[in-house]
């Protein structure tokens, strides 16, 4: 099914007959004719389409579940797979098409049906209800609710009529429904006269009058008859011969044979109602306890079927029993006053009536029920199966407090593959509580006074809400934006827990080597009283550690070394550009797990970067178990959240990771008003010829490659390709390893020269970002042959001659700085900068934005200009499209990166690798 289909369903007599139009497709090999609002105008035209049979449309609605579809066609697969639940339910019924054919179709529906219904309706969007019409029908707009319906209807005729072998859709689909006898219509002859009647048979169930909670008395099924012309006209059948003749005209003059037809249809479909035909003047039946579990199992549904309506006393079915989860503290650690997140609590379930939780008493009345009713505080209540299933099943499960703190956070837990209400108890509600309590993140704690700064507002609320989960003895992941004090706030956190507890002992930073210096000399500005060491290079001494000192040290340092770490009693680790140890399965990762502390503390400016693991990477470091294993976070999280945007799981995810994740950007109202505006933009180059000779020249030759191509090889093929026409964009020189000549051969050149001769004479500065070395170095040749100072940084660079390069800059000895993306994109301030250049995309938002905060960060007081190169109608010109709804990453939890392209099909990739064409 091509992903641009647009679906919708033609309806036609008998509803078998009917199609399922997918239009908009290359593939289409007939047309139909569509009818559509235009605002206030309705149009009608022939449009192209590819037309399915009802048993195709299920096979083709049901077999596969494309990433990629239309919102009209993923619609009807969702109407398809409600009606064939329920055909699977046996929600069938005889009926008479208007040209008088003998069909089944779906029905009754109970109240959750038509809700389903309503909700699926209004969930459509236009294109699914643009009604095919033929020539002779009036103009008019389907409404979406009828038109599921008759697709409802032609699922019902076509699953009954067809052998499942040759439907060949998925499962199984047992129904009571009798197969239908052609050419004969005596079988639809009853159904549809009592369709047509005055009145319709009602059994209604009466409790017994008695309060006392006697179990022998019986439950009482009376009958009673619906007008059909006046449905809220309900007369007790013992009360009948007696009522007004107004009363009787409304039922009907064949009051008394309705009844007697409706109680022999509903004898064959339900046995017990039998028992009424032997009376002479029948009213009612007797149930007993076998007779009402029957009724509440299938016999109300069969009675349905059969035209008969059951009521139920409303008490039965008003919230009634139900079983919650909860975690209570093992025997072993009851006395212990708080709970750590590794210990073991013993899961138990909650059975509650109406919410509130039932007492031992009752507890054991519903243990020991035999009926499927029984009488709790006043009221009748059904006894579901499933509940005492649960009550009576043992359980050895335990969940640690993280899993328990979880589903306290998010209000349910995950029970056999079902997810159930929990209950918080004891230590783990007071965690949660306090968690959850909004002033603990808002609090301002007053600076310690050895703190040699001032710090914003916001910058005291960060403190104390690092303050907050260290004294419940949890960590968390401080994410805000590159450039607003991440790290000023860790060392007034450290200041703070020194003060608190002297003894607490010292703490641990963590960082790329690049930001060694700037820890130190952060320290020594900030809090010129704490001894600080550096753990690297050939002097390394954990020797006469001072309680409060702080050990800065690498994560490479931590890779080789972590075991000599982990025999300190750190009193806090912190992990500064925490995304390096963003692969959970990398040894960085490893070895940073086993470094213990009570407290620890990841600093990222872009918590996810490419997919949600690397979310679950850093808290699962921060705050360990509180996701859940991996494998479970992929299952119960990434997969549904990244692949197909289900919206309960990323509410879930949300709810247990918020209190544990504090992100402030610098757009947010109040976070950073000092700082000037930041323009963005993309600047759209064509290609030269040479450029576009190449583009045309390597995709022909690597799609040729890739359809012949699978599994990783065809992956590598799709990068290979990805990064040769990103050279081709940026260069010809860099595709093909040429030094020069570079004047005259890319677009992008030349932009990049027109916009430096601007910047430069308004004497401002500039970074060009780059995610490639080769071509930053030609980009240093061709701006130095143009007699333009430049400095350039890649991963290369010493740390002091990083450090010298940045004072070179922010002095003004040179107006361009060329850095590499993986080497220049974090620890650097550079506000000497008022124009940053991203020379060509990363495809990753998230690490473009930390580039950009290089230059618009605190200590910026001049505005910011974001230049995007990008080359006209070629891959990244719809890359760029692609990405711009990519840029809530962090805050609405969606994976991003390059992966998902070599996903593509042949037909797709080629869509997006050609050139426009109007190259």
């Amino acid at each position: 099914m091509p992903a641009v289909a647009e679906a919708v369903f033609v309806p036609a007599d008998p509803p078998r007959t009917g199609t399922l139009a997918l239009y908009g497709t290359t593939e289409a090999d007939d047309h139909v004719e569509l009818v559509r609002s235009t605002g206030t105008r309705v149009s009608r035209g022939q449009v192209p389409a590819r037309k399915l049979s009802v048993a195709e449309a299920l096979r083709e609605l049901t077999d596969t579940f494309p990433a990629q579809v239309t919102d009209s066609f993923r619609a009807w697969q969702a109407a398809a797979l409600a009606g064939i639940r329920l055909v699977a339910r046996g929600r069938l019924r005889p009926a008479q098409s208007a040209s008088g054919y003998a069909t089944w179709r779906v029905g009754p529906l109970d109240q959750s049906d038509q809700s389903w219904l309503r909700e699926l309706a209004a969930a459509m969007p236009p294109q699914a209800y643009a009604i095919p019409i033929n020539e002779d029908t009036p103009v008019r707009i389907a409404s979406p609710e009828a038109l599921v319906r008759q697709f409802w209807d032609a699922i019902a005729d076509t699953l009954v009529r067809t052998p499942a072998a040759e439907l060949a859709v998925p499962g199984a689909f047992a129904t009571r429904a009798p197969a239908p006898v052609e050419g004969s219509t005596d079988w639809l002859a009853e159904i549809i006269r009592s369709e047509r009647a005055g009145a319709r048979v009602v059994l209604r169930v009466e409790p017994p009058e008695d309060d006392d909670e006697d179990e022998r008395q019986a439950f009482r099924g009376a009958l009673q008859l619906r007008s059909v012309a006046d449905p809220s006209l309900l007369v007790d059948v013992a009360d009948l011969w007696n009522a007004p003749a107004a009363v009787l005209t409304r039922l009907g003059q064949e009051a008394e044979t309705n009844l007697l037809l409706g109680l022999r249809r509903g004898a064959r479909a339900w046995p017990p109602l039998g028992a009424a035909l032997e009376a002479a003047a029948p009213t009612g039946i007797d149930l007993g306890d076998a007779d009402l579990e029957d009724l509440l199992a299938d016999g109300a549904e069969a009675l349905e079927s059969a035209g008969i309506e059951v009521l139920w006393p409303t008490e039965l079915f008003g919230g009634g029993l139900a079983v919650k989860a909860k975690a209570v503290a093992a025997p072993a650690s009851a006395a212990e006053p708080t709970i750590t997140l590794s210990d073991l609590l013993q899961f138990k379930w909650q059975p509650t009536l109406d919410g509130e939780p039932l007492t031992a008493a009752e507890i054991a009345t519903l243990a020991e029920a035999k009926r499927p009713l029984v009488r709790l505080r006043g009221r009748w209540v059904r006894m579901d199966p499933d509940v005492l299933a649960k009550l009576r099943r043992k359980r050895e499960r335990r969940l640690t407090a993280a899993e328990a703190l979880a589903a306290a956070l998010t209000g349910e837990v995950e029970v056999d593959g079902e997810n159930v209400e929990f209950v918080a108890d004891g230590p783990v509600a007071d965690l949660a509580a306090a968690l959850s309590n909004a002033a603990n993140v808002q609090r301002e704690l007053a600076q310690p006074p050895e703190l040699e700064a001032t710090l914003r507002p916001y910058q005291l609320r960060g403190l104390g809400w690092l303050a907050h989960l260290t004294e419940l003895g949890l960590g968390g992941c401080l994410a805000d934006d590159m450039g607003l004090g991440k790290t000023l706030q860790l060392i007034a956190l450290h200041l703070h827990l020194h003060n608190e507890r002297p003894d607490r002992g010292p703490t641990l930073v963590i960082c790329p080597t690049t930001l060694l210096g700037t820890w130190q000399r952060e320290l020594a500005k900030f809090a010129p009283t704490v001894p600080t060491r550096r753990f690297h290079s050939g002097s390394r001494s954990l020797d006469d550690l001072a309680p409060n000192e702080v050990v800065l040290t690498t994560y490479g340092v931590v890779r080789r070394d972590h075991e000599t770490l982990a025999e300190t009693a750190w009193g806090l680790v912190v992990a500064d550009e925490a995304q390096h140890a963003k692969n959970p399965l990398s040894r960085t990762a490893r070895a940073l797990r086993s470094v213990p502390a009570p407290t620890r503390v990841a600093l990222t400016g872009t918590p996810v970067e490419n997919r949600l693991s690397e979310l679950w990477s850093v808290l699962d470091w921060t705050t360990p178990g509180i996701l859940g294993s991996l494998e479970r976070f992929r299952t119960k999280f990434a997969v549904p959240i990244e692949r197909y945007h289900d919206k309960d799981a990323t509410g879930r995810l949300a709810r247990i990771t918020r209190p544990f994740l504090l992100r402030r950007r610098k757009v947010d109202p109040g976070i950073a008003p000092e700082l000037p505006p930041k323009t963005e933009s993309d600047v759209i180059v064509p290609l030269t010829t040479e450029q576009a000779t190449l583009y045309k020249a390597v995709v022909a030759e690597t799609l040729a490659k890739i359809e012949e191509a699978q599994g990783l090889e065809r992956r590598g093929l799709i990068f290979s390709l990805l990064t040769a026409l990103k050279q081709i964009c940026n260069h010809p020189a860099q595709y093909l390893k040429e030094r020069e000549p570079l004047p005259g051969r890319s677009g992008k050149l030349a932009a990049l020269d027109e916009l430096l001769d601007v910047i430069l004479s308004e004497g401002e500065s500039v970074l060009v970002f780059s995610q490639y070395v080769e071509l930053c170095k030609l980009l240093q040749a061709h701006l130095e042959s143009r007699g333009i100072p430049t400095l350039f940084l890649h991963g290369g660079v010493s740390v002091k001659e990083r450090d010298r390069m940045v004072a070179d800059f922010q002095d003004g000895r040179a107006p361009v700085f060329l850095l590499s993306l993986k080497a220049g994109g974090v620890g650097l301030t550079l506000t000497k900068a008022t124009h940053v250049v991203h020379y060509d995309r990363w495809w990753n938002p998230a690490v473009e934005d930390q580039a950009t905060d290089r230059a618009y960060r605190i200590g910026q007081d001049h505005p910011v200009q974001v230049h995007r190169l990008v080359t006209e109608n070629t891959l990244e010109d719809r890359i760029a499209s692609l990405i711009a709804a990519k840029r809530e990453l962090a805050d609405a939890v969606v994976g991003s990166g390059e992966a998902w392209l070599t996903e593509l099909s042949d037909k797709e990739l080629a869509d997006l690798v050609q050139l426009g064409k109007e190259l």
